[in-house]
């Protein structure tokens, strides 16, 4: 994507720092999250690395390699002895439902996108070593690793196996190809890790536009559809995919912003949920993100891109930045649940910021929590360090 240099400079202002002379647009992120970086990539140097076979599911109709998790909002039925089959309750996660694979996927992210962030800052060997080992055992180890499909996520017990749209539970692997991309250039990261680590990515791409499961969550209506798009687009450009970049192109133009943003730049689908604010933050959030991939240096600028009508990433900004601003202007009724840890820190903010040169857009970013404590929040962000996404 474009970067202008008076998004740079602004950047700089913004967190406090001199800017120098065609200073890069990450410089400024870079400062500002060091600490928070340097404190996550500690906690993951003296961690073990956590794997799906680890955690049997004896539910699963799969292998001990097969990820497997149930849909969150489905519960035991309380007139039938056995509970089968479940019933659905929105917005209600079960707490009982086995979601140790999503836990242990999502801990991956984290950690081995902290050890990137702080590689790609200091060029310290120790932290590329330790992610390389958490790539190692979750993605290539035979014996450890997950197999590339997700075709038992998200089941319903007396129901299915699994669903397409449980094809949402990997969106925290988008951050792994950044932080590989990262990683490149130290002496951990071999010339194979990386072949193999592109494989598995392309696997799982193809894994998803072919299968079954894939297809339906393709062309679901609301978020789902988004946050497929955006894991096919990260996968696709780090596998070197165009004909799939194409295809990720149109989505956006034409279903997602043509078809789910209303007038207002709000989402009307999630706006009708019980949990309007998160969903309206989760789906902004990822097709931001789906923006920032799909815009090239030279090329087409997503976020600049708006309908006759006014339609566009920059109006769906507008109309969610002044409830992060201050919540206690939603006119919605409040999510049924987390709803007090939201808004935590929204990717848009500084996409839009960037990309649209809005200093306060950048600034108001800055100001707000990086790191959640509530779980339900946490499990809804799918990029946990900005700077990997910088360029």
């Amino acid at each position: 994507m474009p970067r202008l240099l008076s998004a740079c400079l602004l950047a700089w202002t913004l967190l406090g720092c001199s800017a120098p002379t065609a200073a890069p647009a990450d410089s400024a992120i870079a400062t500002h999250e060091r600490p928070r970086i340097l404190a996550a990539a500690e906690r993951a140097l003296n961690a073990t690395p956590l794997t799906i076979t680890s955690f049997p599911a004896k539910l699963s109709e799969g292998g001990r390699n097969d990820f497997y998790s149930n849909g969150d909002y489905w519960w035991p039925d309380p007139t039938k002895p056995n509970g089968l089959p479940y019933l659905r309750r929105d917005g209600q996660t079960n707490p009982e439902n086995f979601g140790a694979h999503r836990n242990a996927l999502n801990t991956f992210r984290d950690q081995v996108a902290a050890l990137a962030a702080a590689y790609r800052l200091t060029h310290e060997e120790k932290y590329a070593a330790h992610a390389v080992r958490f790539l190692d055992t979750f993605l290539l180890d035979p014996s450890t690793r997950m197999n590339p499909h997700l075709k038992f996520a998200q089941a319903i017990p007396g129901r299915n196996p699994g669903r397409g749209i449980g094809i949402i539970d990997t969106l925290h692997l988008i951050e792994i190809p950044k932080a590989i991309a990262a990683l490149r250039g130290s002496r951990a990261l071999t010339v194979e890790r990386a072949a193999g680590l592109r494989r598995w990515f392309s696997d799982y791409k193809d894994w998803m536009l072919a299968s079954d499961n894939g297809k339906e969550e393709a062309n679901e209506k609301n978020n789902h559809a988004v946050a497929f798009w955006l894991q096919v687009a990260v996968f696709a450009e780090f596998t070197g995919d165009p004909a799939a970049l194409r295809e990720c192109q149109a989505r956006f133009t034409q279903k997602f912003i043509g078809m789910q943003m209303a007038l207002d730049g709000g989402f009307p689908l999630e706006l009708a949920r019980t949990k309007p604010y998160a969903y309206s933050l989760f789906q902004l959030d990822n097709l931001s993100t789906l923006g920032w991939v799909l815009s090239t240096d030279g090329g087409t600028n997503y976020w600049h891109y708006t309908l006759p009508d006014g339609r566009g990433l920059a109006k769906g900004a507008e109309f969610m930045t002044p409830y992060v601003q201050d919540k206690s202007r939603w006119t919605r009724p409040p999510d049924v649940q987390a709803w007090e840890g939201w808004p935590a820190r929204p990717v848009f903010l500084l996409f839009a910021g960037v990309a649209l040169d809005r200093p306060a857009s950048v600034d108001l970013w800055r100001r707000l929590d990086g790191d959640p404590t509530d779980p339900e929040v946490r499990r809804n962000r799918a990029i946990t360090q900005p700077l990997l996404w910088l360029k």
